[in-house]
């Protein structure tokens, strides 16, 4: 996945993760910081590490469709459709929710460099969000991120629909 664990760590489990696919993520001797780079940056044969400033890191990124299903206790419909509407504000390149009492269906765009930066973000979606929103104290049960060009591929192909509703919380 994008993830290890520190240099010199101990037992695993025990060790800091270190999501290596973020600029600046990983620790010294790290893919963030190859051991064969200089106090610069630059690598033998004068290549230089590749820079991570907002521009350019915005730049790289690309677009991911997420789909991110949580799952829990049953909660009153009327405030978990709140919740939904205010994670919808909160997160604003949110596109639509299906809810049922016990369960709810996310579908929105990422901005991301990588897959594995755009899932981490999706899993961190609900729990972030989760007192700012009043959402249900629930889980995530299944995650799908695919890039732009597969979610397009998919739907004129005829092996996914589009959304029913374009934005919005709505109601399975």
């Amino acid at each position: 996945m994008g993830y290890r664990r520190s240099p010199g760590a101990g037992p695993v489990g025990k060790g800091r993760v270190v999501l290596t696919s973020i600029p600046g993520g990983g620790a010294e001797g790290s893919a963030a910081t190859p051991p064969d780079a200089d106090a610069s940056g630059a690598r033998p044969g004068g290549h230089a590490r590749p820079s991570s400033s907002a521009a350019e890191i915005g730049q790289r990124a690309r677009i991911w469709h997420v789909v991110l299903n949580v799952a829990g206790r049953v909660t009153a419909l009327p405030a978990l459709k709140r919740g939904l509407e205010q994670l919808a504000h909160e997160h604003p390149p949110f596109l639509t929710a299906r809810y049922a009492a016990d369960h709810a269906e996310i579908r929105y765009w990422e901005q991301a460099d990588t897959l594995q930066d755009a899932a981490a973000l999706a899993l961190r979606l609900w729990g972030e969000h989760r007192v700012s929103a009043e959402l249900p104290p629930w889980e995530v049960v299944g995650l799908e991120v695919v890039d732009r060009p597969t979610y397009h591929q998919r739907i004129a192909e005829g092996f996914a629909e589009p959304p029913a509703f374009l934005g919005g919380v709505h109601p399975y």
